[in-house]
C-alpha cells in the first residue's frame, strides 16, 4: 500500500472523521502492535504540520518506553506520574498543556516545543500507552483535539 496524500478539512469534527479514515485505511488487518503504531504515528504527524513530535509511550513495568514516532530523538523512559506522558498515565485522563514552560517537571527534548497533548490508550479498563504530540506552537491543542484524538486512538 502506498501513502496517500489528503487534504483535512478545516472544521474540527470532519478533520477528526478523516484523521480515523486514514488511521483505519493503515491498520487494517495488521496485527503487530510496532506496525500499527509505525503507521499511527506517520498518519499523525501528517496531519498535524505544526506538531514537532509525534509517537507513543508504552507501558514497560514502572515506566514508559519510547515507541514509534516521528520528530526528533526522545527521551527513551518516562516514570509513572513524570512529565506530561506520566501524568497522563498517573491521572488516568488525557493532558492539554498550552504552554509547556509552565507545566511543573516537564522534561524537554525539543527546546522549540511550546505545546503538547497527551492521550492515554485503553485496552480493557487499563492503560497500556500513550500518545504524545508536541507543537512549536503555543496553545495549539485544544479540547476539542482533546475529544478527537481520544476517539481516533480507539482504533489501535
Amino acid at each position: 500500500m502506498s501513502y496517500v496524500e489528503v487534504e483535512y478539512p478545516r472544521d474540527k469534527e470532519g478533520f477528526y472523521a478523516m484523521l480515523r479514515r486514514q488511521l483505519a485505511l493503515y491498520m487494517g488487518d495488521e496485527t503487530d502492535q510496532t506496525a500499527r503504531l509505525a503507521n499511527a504515528s506517520a498518519v499523525i504527524a501528517q496531519a498535524f504540520p505544526d506538531a514537532n513530535w509525534v509517537g507513543f509511550y508504552l507501558v514497560d513495568g514502572d515506566s514508559l518506553a519510547v515507541g514509534p514516532f516521528q520528530g526528533k530523538p526522545a527521551v527513551s523512559r518516562i516514570g509513572f506520574g513524570k512529565g506530561v506522558c506520566g501524568s497522563a498515565w498517573k491521572e488516568r485522563e488525557s493532558q492539554v498543556v498550552e504552554e509547556v514552560a509552565c507545566f511543573a517537571g516537564h522534561i524537554a527534548c525539543d527546546c522549540n516545543t511550546h505545546s503538547e497533548i497527551v492521550v492515554p490508550l485503553w485496552r480493557d479498563g487499563e492503560i497500556w500507552g500513550v500518545l504524545d504530540m508536541d507543537s512549536v506552537l503555543p496553545g495549539h491543542f485544544t479540547q476539542a483535539d482533546r475529544l478527537g484524538l481520544e476517539e481516533a486512538v480507539k482504533l489501535l
